[in-house]
């Protein structure tokens, strides 16, 4: 076997932000622009590098998996990357994202403080190596990466609100870790192994009283995840953290939320799939119900504020929730409109949150309290003669993009969102061959997500009319290009998706069915050889 340069894209997502990081650390707080300049040339080389990634993974590699051995180790002893059509969408999802933050942050928040941008590189290696690595340890290095530089970026502009909601939030996420360490420390102790390929194939052959310590540590490793992923009752840090962080880190905790439901998604699927051993199906249930008991907090939260950034921390709670549920569902046709469901909802909610600072510039202080004032205590107020005045360009973006948000939030025709909602449905209710009816559990996930729907609708309209109807404004606000460009783009994005639905619905169908393979993927895995090395004349 020879190593050929297309395989080295798969370790580039983890050492390209690794080097810029370490590159721009030591650079002054005056060089502003060269740090932007850096960061951003290695975010489009993400970008490009997770596309060619794509393209490799659906077609050119066979079987669609690719997997990398960092000492050219064989698996399971080293090191393993592994690129699918999964991890290779995840990469492609990151690079949008961390492109919209960065040049939403280039104005103003990129400019506060001396190490926004090389924080903002090791979080990106963070990302993009958890959802490369396919060893729990290593998923666990990978995670604290993570959460190491996502703690300097919460606090990042710090006021005394975003103090002490950061605190919260490392509490909440050192207890995660530890959490983290005891599940890992179980499975290892249980199966010998810690490669999720290798583990897959053990689950099957262990014996009952080894099941059971395995479905602990499983168990106890899942809550570490679950965490992140914010399902009921174990995200309650969310929406203070989401209200306080800046608007570029708050639009990458969206993805970081979504990092626990993905690796949920991962290793359910591959090492408790269906068959007769005695872990098959493990914790299914569990993840349904949660999944359904997180959707319904989120959207009483949603009800309950009348904060835009808890508001938006809601609608992430949801959207996790509802790929919980689909995770545990098990089906592989709810599966692939899950995922589709999952890059609407996370470019929509990134949206929002980045348009939020923009909309608040529009209200004088204190405009917000008294229009809550005059709806709660019916204070009648007569509408003036109307004087025929224009509205002004910034506010009909701003009124414009908001209203495109809350469609792709609520999941309302015609935008992602509802495309998503609608692949759901027909997933649930015509499962396809060989797969049971729908039962209680998916009537029960259905009604959820229509509720919850127009529980989004209700309060984002709400906060609409509050913001540019109800309020006094200060007059048509000042906005940067580079500010309206970000949120300008994800909309794009999301426009893209509904009009390329069938495309990448085909892709996530493939990529759904790698997922429902585990054998395939096994073998891929464990069958790929090291690169022997040169030989002796």
């Amino acid at each position: 076997m020879t190593l050929d340069w297309m395989h080295h894209l798969v370790i580039v997502p983890v050492l390209l932000p690794l080097l810029c990081g370490a590159l721009l650390a030591p650079l002054t707080e005056g060089r502003h622009r060269l740090k932007f300049a850096a960061g951003y040339a290695s975010v489009l080389g993400l970008l490009a590098n997770a596309l060619a990634l794509v393209l490799l993974t659906d077609g050119a590699w066979a079987g669609g998996v690719r997997a990398y051995f960092a000492a050219n180790w064989a698996a399971p002893f080293g090191i393993s990357l592994v690129a699918d059509r999964l991890s290779a969408m995840m990469l492609v999802l990151t690079a949008v994202l961390a492109l919209a933050a960065l040049h939403y942050a280039q104005p103003r928040w990129g400019r506060i403080g001396v190490h926004f941008h090389s924080l903002f590189q090791f979080l990106l290696m963070g990302i993009n190596g958890a959802f490369l690595t396919h060893d729990l340890f290593n998923l666990f290095v990978f995670f604290e990466v993570m959460l190491a530089a996502s703690y300097g970026l919460v606090l990042h502009g710090y006021n005394v609100a975003r103090l002490r909601a950061s605190m919260q939030y490392i509490a909440v996420n050192l207890a995660a870790a530890l959490l983290f360490l005891i599940g890992v420390a179980l499975i290892y102790a249980t199966t010998g192994t810690l490669n999720m390929a290798d583990l897959a194939q053990r689950v099957g052959t262990l014996p009952p009283q080894a099941a059971g310590l395995l479905k602990a540590g499983v168990a106890v490793l899942a809550l570490a995840f679950l965490v992140k992923g914010a399902m009921w009752p174990l995200g309650f840090w969310l929406p203070t953290t989401y209200a306080a962080a800046s608007p570029p880190v708050a639009a990458m905790l969206v993805l970081m939320t979504k990092v626990g439901a993905y690796v949920i998604l991962r290793i359910w699927l591959l090492v408790f799939p269906e068959g007769s051993s005695e872990t098959a199906r493990f914790g299914y249930d569990a993840l349904l119900w949660g999944g359904m008991a997180t959707i319904v907090f989120g959207a009483a939260g949603m009800l309950a504020t009348d904060s835009a950034g808890r508001l938006a921390g809601y609608a992430a709670i949801v959207s996790s929730g509802t790929l919980l549920a689909v995770t545990g569902y098990g089906q592989q046709p709810l599966v692939t409109a899950g995922l589709y469901y999952f890059v609407a909802s996370t470019v929509a909610i990134a949206a929002f949150v980045l348009l939020i600072e923009l909309v608040d510039r529009i209200r004088t202080p204190g405009a917000a309290m008294l229009a809550l004032t005059m709806e709660v205590y019916a204070v009648e107020d007569t509408p003036a003669e109307p004087k025929g005045r224009g509205v002004p360009a910034a506010m009909a973006f701003l009124s414009l993009a908001f209203t495109a948000c809350a469609l792709m939030i609520a999941g309302l025709p015609p935008l992602s969102g509802f495309v998503a909602k609608f692949g759901m449905f027909h997933a649930l209710i015509n499962p396809g061959p060989g797969l049971p009816p729908i039962g209680a559990g998916g009537w029960t996930l259905m009604a959820l997500v229509i509720v919850s729907g127009l529980v989004a609708i209700v309060s984002l309209m709400r906060f609409g009319v509050r913001t540019f109807w109800a309020a006094e404004t200060l007059g048509p606000p000042r906005l940067h290009a580079a500010e309206a460009l970000p949120v300008a783009g994800l909309l794009l994005v999301s426009v893209l998706l509904t009009v390329q639905a069938q495309p990448v619905y085909d892709y996530l169908a493939r990529a759904s069915g790698d997922l429902h393979r585990p054998a395939l993927y096994i073998d891929q895995v464990l069958g790929t050889p090291p690169v022997p090395g040169p030989e002796a004349p």
